[in-house]
């Protein structure tokens, strides 16, 4: 059937339109790319309505002209995460955030049920995936979705560890500071500097040239696909792994109750037949099939993929961290220089709190082997075989070789990224 003269004039006015639109959005900042009806087809009203509704659904692509390099350090509890976020908040040119996502989880988590079921599971992802790239694009408006109570004025107290992040407890965001106040402790920031203001932390995440975050809450690298294709973004990941016995050890010292019948097993010999094994085996198995991803090289991940081993950055913590940067493509300045030298050497009284970073790191990454008792370590290895071959951990054998750190149990492994 053939089309009428009005509707193949309407049609070319709409093309017209759309170009013009489309060339003056991309020259500026995105472009957005709509659907066009086709003309060989009379069905104008269904096709426009398809169209309409394909517009509205479709997102707007906002392509990251200004090449910010957007990091996102991946990883688990009592990994060495916090030490690794540290390689960034020290960079003058990187706006660091920490654990933004906590404030997603401690929202939801309420409404959800307690199942782990995968529903719960894409709820959690899909509201995280969101924030990050709103994080990443400097709005930080968008945190007040999960911020409780909400924020007046865009100002609040509640933000999750506010003074682990040097952008947000130094001018402009905290005008209060003097001279003597550029290298406070995390309480002091948040005594020193009050409420936060999110207009100003958004101006200087704007101001610097790379936006590096911070996740515990993101089980598998390929949970961040959509973060890695979005052309918005410039995003590389940092997935940070460290061996499941070291993790293990430092959980049940540092979350005591919440680890109580591990730290009763490994007093009394006993294991309790209500040990909650999930505690463990949920760090293997997200390991193994995060790793995996990384190490089969998708072509999605090309260039976005770094995989890092605490022990290795703990051993040789300025080597590692100079590769890190070569990988991003960011220059490392003398303040990480700085810092590296001066919390990388450490005695067990210069960490103030459990989530501190100044230690002997080397030690550190060691020192799980006298906290466990070998039949713990027994377990861990037969539950955790896979994933411990897949990352170079080598297995004790006997409570000799457990306890003997002249015997290495860390495999010289050059894990390189995927470029």
């Amino acid at each position: 059937m053939q089309c009428s003269w009005k509707a193949v004039l309407l049609l070319a006015l709409a093309s017209i339109a759309i170009q013009y639109t489309a060339i003056r959005t991309f020259t500026a900042k995105s472009f957005h790319s709509c659907p066009i009806p086709n003309p060989m087809n009379c069905s104008l009203s269904q096709d426009t309505d398809a169209a309409d509704r394909l517009c509205d659904e479709s997102p707007t692509f906002a392509y990251n002209l200004s090449r910010k390099t957007h990091v996102l350090i991946l990883a688990t509890t009592r990994s060495g995460s916090s030490f690794v976020g540290q390689l960034f908040n020290q960079h003058f040119d990187v706006f660091y955030l920490f654990e933004p996502l906590y404030h997603v989880q401690y929202t939801l988590i309420p409404k959800l049920t307690q199942s782990k079921s995968t529903t719960d599971r894409r709820v959690m992802l899909g509201a995280s995936r969101d924030l990050l790239r709103s994080l990443y694009d400097c709005d930080l408006y968008f945190l007040e979705n999960y911020i409780k109570p909400q924020p007046v004025n865009h100002t609040t107290d509640r933000l999750f560890r506010r003074g682990a992040s040097k952008a947000l407890c130094s001018p402009p965001v905290c005008e209060s500071l003097g001279a003597v106040d550029l290298h406070l402790e995390e309480g002091d920031c948040v005594k020193k500097c009050g409420t936060l203001n999110l207009t100003l932390a958004t101006e200087s995440c704007r101001e610097h040239g790379h936006v590096a975050i911070k996740t515990v809450r993101v089980p598998e690298v390929s949970d961040l696909r959509a973060l890695v294709e979005d052309p918005r973004l410039n995003l590389k990941v940092i997935q940070l792994v460290r061996d499941p016995r070291g993790i293990l050890a430092s959980r049940s010292e540092t979350f005591r109750d919440t680890y109580r019948l591990w730290r009763i097993w490994d007093g009394t010999g006993r294991k309790p037949y209500n040990l909650d094994v999930t505690q463990l085996t949920t760090v293997c198995e997200d390991f193994w099939n995060s790793v995996s991803t990384g190490l089969n090289r998708p072509l999605w991940l090309k260039g976005k993929y770094m995989l890092v081993r605490y022990e290795d950055l703990a051993r040789n913590p300025m080597k590692k961290t100079e590769e890190i940067y070569d990988f991003l493509g960011i220059p490392m300045d003398s303040n990480v220089e700085r810092w590296i030298q001066n919390n990388t050497r450490g005695d067990r009284s210069s960490s103030k709190h459990k989530y501190g970073t100044v230690r002997n790191s080397a030690a550190t990454a060691e020192k799980w082997r006298f906290r466990l008792s070998y039949e713990i370590v027994a377990f861990t290895q037969r539950a955790c075989q896979q994933v411990l071959a897949q990352l170079g951990y080598k297995t004790a054998s006997s409570e000799e070789e457990l306890k003997n750190l002249s015997i290495s149990l860390v495999e010289e492994r050059d894990f390189l990224p995927f470029s």
